[in-house]
Parts: structure tokens; C-alpha cells; sequence
């Protein structure tokens, strides 16, 4: 997941809002009976460009959701948002999980199901298409979608790159 263009940001000057993904109660069978353990996939973002998940497992649900929270806010990379959309379409794939993201007309609204939804909407994203093929674990496609926004690229960045003007970059 590590692309060119990632870029790792710091929590301690951040707002940001916490959103539960998933809970997983997890069942250990011991001869002294059951024990229930919580794993808790958290996303967290600012909901201007930055994003971060994580994963808490605690015997109590409260204890697994601050666990990845925490988790999350070691994680935070910079996303491309541009008007409330993606600069452009792009693929990902992470293990079984593969998305689709396309950028959308002002008011279409954030189109998607689940994990993703909650990764679009802590970046901040509010008018977007997008699709989960293949699994729909949400470890994998909360992962796959955050690869997906990494990967993009702003038209600034691309000039940058290629040592010219913005404008050449629209206009090829």
C-alpha cells in the first residue's frame, strides 16, 4: 500500500471523527466454558482529505472501538479531494477485495455500501460512484478503497511530476 505519492499525516493536529465499520464478536471454547472476545475495524478522518483505519480487539466492545481508534490515527494518509469528488476513476484490489471508484456530478451523493461508504465519507468525499467486487470482508475492502485513494492523483501532483503546466495536464 505503500504508493510514490502517499503521504503520512500526523493526528496531534487533526480533528478527527471516528466512524465503527465493524464489530466481530469472537467465541474461544475453553473447558472452564465460552469466552467472548470484540475485534473492532474503526475509520477515522477529518473529512477534508485525511483518512486512517484501524483494528481493536478487547474483551469489552468499548475498550475494542478506543483500541482502534487509536490504531486508525497511526495509520492517516493524505487523499486528493477535489470539489467533493475524486480527480479521476480508479481500481484497487487488496487480498479478495476489489473496488471501483468514479468521480460524480455535484448532488449524486456518496454511492456505495458499507465499509466503503464510511472510508468516502471520513475523507470527505460527497459525490461519488463506487463499486466492491469480489469479497466483502470489510478488513479487506476498507484496506482495498483506502489503496484506491492513495493511488490517485490531483492535477498538481501530475504536473509536478512531469515538469509542466497544469493546464497541459487537461489538455494532453
Amino acid at each position: 500500500m505503500e504508493g510514490a505519492n502517499v503521504k503520512k499525516v500526523r493526528s496531534s493536529d487533526l480533528e478527527l471523527k471516528d466512524r465503527l465499520v465493524a464489530l466481530n464478536r469472537v467465541t474461544k471454547v475453553t473447558k472452564g466454558g465460552r469466552t467472548f472476545t470484540f475485534a473492532a475495524i474503526v475509520v477515522v478522518g477529518n473529512e477534508n482529505g485525511v483518512v486512517g483505519h484501524g483494528l481493536g480487539k478487547a474483551k469489552e466492545v468499548q475498550e475494542a472501538i478506543a483500541k482502534g481508534i487509536d490504531d486508525a490515527k497511526k495509520n492517516l494518509v493524505k487523499v486528493p479531494v477535489r470539489k467533493g469528488t475524486i480527480p479521476h476513476a480508479q481500481e484497487a484490489k487488496f487480498s479478495g477485495a476489489e473496488v471501483l471508484l468514479k468521480p460524480a456530478a455535484h448532488g449524486t451523493g456518496v454511492i456505495a455500501g458499507g465499509a466503503m461508504r464510511a472510508v468516502l465519507e471520513s475523507v470527505g468525499i460527497t459525490d461519488v460512484l463506487a463499486k466492491s467486487k469480489g469479497s466483502s470482508n470489510p478488513h479487506n475492502v476498507v484496506k482495498a478503497t483506502i489503496k484506491a485513494l492513495t493511488d490517485m492523483r490531483d492535477a498538481n501532483t501530475v504536473s509536478s511530476m512531469r515538469g509542466v503546466d497544469v493546464a497541459r495536464v487537461f489538455n494532453g
